[in-house]
C-alpha cells in the first residue's frame, strides 16, 4: 500500500538528525560549565540511544485526577530531552519548593529537560526535573519530544570533579542500558513479567 505521506519519513528522520546535533552541542555547554573539555561526553555517546516521539493529547475537561492525566509526573531517563510543543500549553514542571508551575510555550523555542543520566554524572549538581502534562485547554495538544541518552554500554558514574566533602558520592556506576531497563521495569511492571515468562 502506497504511503499517503511520502515525505513523512524523510522529514521526521531529518529532524531527528538535527536534534542529535543540537543535543551534543548542549552537552558541550554542560561540560564547559563543569570545567571539563567541551568534548568530554563524546566518549559516552559514540552511538547513543535516541528516541523521537510525535505526541497527541486529546483535550481533558472537568476534574483531572492523576489516573487521567496526560502524562503523569516523571523525570526523563537519559541525558537530555529537547521538546518542541505547540501553543496549547499543559506542560507543568515541579520547582525546588515542590510546587507545579506552568511550562508556558514560547514561540520559536525548545524546552530542554535535564535527565537522570546527567543527574547521576554530575552527582546532583544538575537535577533531572520532575514534570507532567495536564491538558485542560479544551483543545488538542501536540508535541515532539526528542530524547538523547548515551551508548547502551556506557558506564555512568559521578564525575570526580562533582564529588566533594560537601557533596559526597551519591550513585554507584551503572550502564546506560541497565539504568533505562530499571526505569522501564519500575514504570511498566507488566513488561518485566512478560520478559521473565519468555526467558523461562
Amino acid at each position: 500500500m502506497a504511503s499517503t505521506l511520502p515525505e513523512f519519513s524523510e522529514l521526521t528522520y531529518a529532524y531527528h538528525q538535527k536534534m542529535v546535533i543540537l543535543s551534543k552541542t548542549l552537552l558541550k555547554g554542560i561540560a564547559l560549565s563543569l570545567d571539563l573539555g567541551e568534548n568530554h561526553f563524546e566518549k559516552l555517546m559514540r552511538n547513543p540511544i535516541s528516541i523521537q516521539r510525535l505526541l497527541h493529547y486529546p483535550p481533558q475537561g472537568g476534574y483531572v485526577g492523576e489516573n487521567i492525566i496526560g502524562i503523569g509526573a516523571h523525570t526523563d531517563y537519559g541525558n537530555l530531552t529537547i521538546l518542541a510543543q505547540d501553543d496549547v500549553g499543559g506542560l507543568q514542571v515541579m520547582n525546588r519548593d515542590g510546587d507545579w508551575v506552568e511550562g508556558t510555550p514560547i514561540h520559536g523555542t525548545f524546552v530542554i529537560n535535564i535527565g537522570d543520566l546527567i543527574q547521576r554524572l554530575t552527582n546532583d549538581v544538575y537535577l533531572a526535573n520532575m514534570h507532567r502534562v495536564v491538558n485542560t485547554s479544551g483543545r488538542e495538544r501536540y508535541s515532539i519530544p526528542f530524547f538523547i541518552d548515551a551508548d547502551f554500554d556506557a558506564v555512568i558514574e559521578p564525575l570526580a570533579s562533582c564529588v566533594t566533602d560537601s557533596n559526597p558520592r551519591r550513585y554507584s556506576p551503572v550502564t546506560c542500558g541497565a539504568h533505562k531497563f530499571g526505569r522501564f521495569a519500575a514504570s511498566y511492571a507488566h513488561l518485566t513479567k512478560d520478559i521473565a515468562s519468555a526467558v523461562v
